[in-house]
């Protein structure tokens, strides 16, 4: 009988490695579904939380933040682009693109959540972000994604103009700081287990089967 596991899969819609440790870490639980039985929530964690409502030129932006160079930039972007290619999604972010504010984003998955079409929404707010260069904060862009996964579009927009389950982002961003998540992704297993980073496919396996084995 395959063993049960919760995975709070904490992360950021405009994380690049988030939406490459996710496919990776997708990957991996197909390969153990035989001894593994996971259910995965996605858990809020902002990187610009004080970001402007129009974003951020992302050449600026990690000049600003990290001191990176463009030609420093350009070469993570393509490194980027090919580990992502790897497990099957598309980076198309250049130069031109810009880092938005997530917050909106973080309450519609939430609501999501509730809704059972969480998992769905993630990867549409991936798309939109990376691959369609769309503007996550962008209520109509966040509209579309809810659409695309499945979710009532009516319901969705209520839901960011009322500025419903913002205590509820905010508690939670707390409580996975408070539990020494400082960077993005975390993959937290059972409670107990942490793996960083977007890691490849075959790492996740490797350390979800070592948990499984440990816990029998």
């Amino acid at each position: 009988m395959a063993r049960p596991m919760k995975i709070d899969f904490v992360s950021d819609v405009s994380c690049p490695w988030c939406i490459i440790g996710l496919r990776g870490l997708e990957e991996a639980l197909a390969r153990v579904g035989d001894v593994i039985d996971a259910r995965i929530t996605f858990q809020p964690f902002e990187l610009n939380p004080d970001m402007s409502p129009g974003g951020q030129d992302i050449v600026e932006h990690v000049a600003q933040k990290y001191g990176s160079t463009p030609e420093q930039l350009a070469a993570n972007r393509e490194m980027i682009r090919v580990r992502a290619a790897q497990v099957g999604f598309t980076m198309a972010t250049s130069e031109r693109s810009r880092i938005y504010n997530t917050f909106d984003a973080h309450r519609l998955l939430h609501w999501a959540e509730l809704e059972g079409c969480q998992a769905a929404l993630k990867h549409a707010l991936f798309e939109a972000y990376f691959t369609e260069g769309r503007n996550p904060s962008d209520h109509d862009v966040l509209v579309a994604a809810a659409k695309k996964a499945g979710l009532d579009g009516t319901a969705a927009r209520e839901v960011l103009s009322s500025g419903r389950y913002a205590d509820e982002v905010r508690q939670a961003e707390q409580l996975w700081r408070s539990r020494g998540i400082n960077g993005v992704p975390s993959v937290v297993i059972d409670g107990r287990y942490l793996i960083s980073g977007g890691q490849p496919p075959e790492a996740f396996e490797r350390a979800l089967r070592n948990i499984a084995a440990e816990a029998a």
